[in-house]
């Protein structure tokens, strides 16, 4: 009896987790065999990735079916990537796994590199959320983590290169190919601009800026693996504590370097002090600290600089 054809393997895209995760809209063939795909604002119409960044989470737990799922979340100076690594997973993707769990219980700091299927889950209420399922994946170096931002990175600025050419021209199949929109392109810009209309890709731009500057080494301490947890600050420190003046000292270097003559927006900064180890809640608390003593000002609300 002849078997049902599979479908051919998919192109896996180097993609930001900010791109990847901002995606609300997904595609499902009708086929056993048809791949599904998340459509990003930018147009990519994206069934597998290739991701990096900090692991920061990997937790083992048990299905309502008996079976074990791993699930984590993995930093890139964009955003957080969700993933899940099941009994469906390679042998090979498991041995991994393990051995990833007993580091994460230590503290001991992994950069990760992984291919991965993108998945998408819908609410009752309509909301979709994105993870991966992964493939392959090993650890890296600081060396090839830069690479591979610099790949991400430069995959980014297509995208979004793409898709502002792709406004002026008209929104059909014929039309994106007569401006010149590449054919891998025009199915996924065409499902995004009618999904999400009008978009704003300065924060794409942002996320580019700071993965660069990690890659080329203007911001040293992103491109390495954050401290332990054990290591990291604490919110409650006393002033006058080293801590405090390191993260303070960080938060002013990102501002300065990010300040482009608007400020820089709360979530890029807390962005940038995670990927550099620095606690959330700690950033925040040292934030207030840094406008309450008059190093730092907002021009407008949730944006800062730095006073002159």
């Amino acid at each position: 009896m002849q078997s049902a054809p599979r479908a051919r393997r998919q192109p896996a895209w180097h993609m930001l987790a900010s791109e990847f995760s901002e995606a609300t809209l997904n595609e499902k063939g009708s086929g056993e065999y048809d791949p599904s795909f998340v459509i990003t604002k930018l147009g990519a119409k994206v069934n597998r990735v290739i991701v990096a960044g900090l692991l920061e989470r990997l937790e083992v737990r048990e299905t309502s079916n008996g079976s074990t799922l791993y699930q984590g979340q993995m930093r890139d100076p964009s955003g957080l990537h969700y993933f899940s690594v099941g009994d469906y997973a390679s042998e090979s993707m498991r041995e991994l796994t393990l051995s990833l769990v007993e580091k994460t219980e230590t503290g001991e700091p992994v950069l990760l590199l992984m291919t991965a299927k993108s998945r998408w889950y819908q609410t009752d209420e309509g909301a979709v959320y994105t993870s991966l399922r992964p493939e392959e994946a090993c650890e890296i170096d600081a060396k090839t983590y830069a690479l591979w931002l610099t790949r991400a990175s430069q995959g980014t600025l297509e995208r979004m290169k793409i898709h502002s050419d792709s406004l002026g021209a008209e929104p059909t199949q014929e039309g994106l190919k007569a401006s010149g929109v590449p054919e891998h392109m025009i199915d996924g810009l065409l499902l995004a601009r009618n999904h999400y209309g009008e978009i704003d890709t300065e924060s794409y731009t942002l996320n580019v800026m700071q993965a660069l500057d990690i890659a080329e080494g203007r911001m040293e301490a992103a491109s390495q693996p954050a401290p332990a947890p054990q290591a990291q600050l604490d919110v409650d420190s006393s002033p006058g504590d080293s801590s405090d003046d390191d993260v303070k000292d960080t938060l002013v270097a990102i501002i300065s370097q990010m300040d482009q003559g608007d400020g820089v927006d709360f979530e890029t900064v807390l962005t940038n002090a995670g990927a550099r180890g620095v606690d959330r809640q700690v950033a925040e608390a040292k934030l207030d600290e840094l406008s309450n003593e008059g190093t730092l000002h907002e021009p407008r609300f949730g944006w800062f600089r730095i006073v002159e």
